[in-house]
């Protein structure tokens, strides 16, 4: 399993229609082959920094994700809110305390 982070900082005022098109299609990229778990969070209080923090079988199902329809269509919508270039890490689970 993979974990993918995602940084983004959007315009103030194109918030709202930033979590507007997330309310669309959390639950498609959710349901998307390999996804096992996607959440979104929001920065400090009053900033336009959300992350999106996401649970991938492995690199392969998020590259097809990535090479979908859904992720295109998605992406060029929400890219041109933004305020400063997207920050993305891909990383391995090293150790887990519940």
């Amino acid at each position: 399993m993979i974990v993918r982070l995602v940084k983004m900082e959007f315009k103030l005022e194109d918030i709202t229609h930033f979590l507007a098109l997330f309310d669309q299609v959390k639950e498609q990229i959710r349901d998307f082959e390999g996804c096992e778990f996607l959440e979104l969070l929001h920065g400090e209080k009053d900033t336009g920094i959300f992350f999106t923090h996401s649970y991938w079988k492995d690199t392969q199902a998020l590259e097809s994700y990535r090479n979908s329809t859904l992720f295109k269509t998605t992406w060029a919508k929400t890219k041109v809110l933004f305020n400063e270039k997207p920050e993305a890490w891909i990383v391995e689970k090293f150790v887990t305390l519940h």
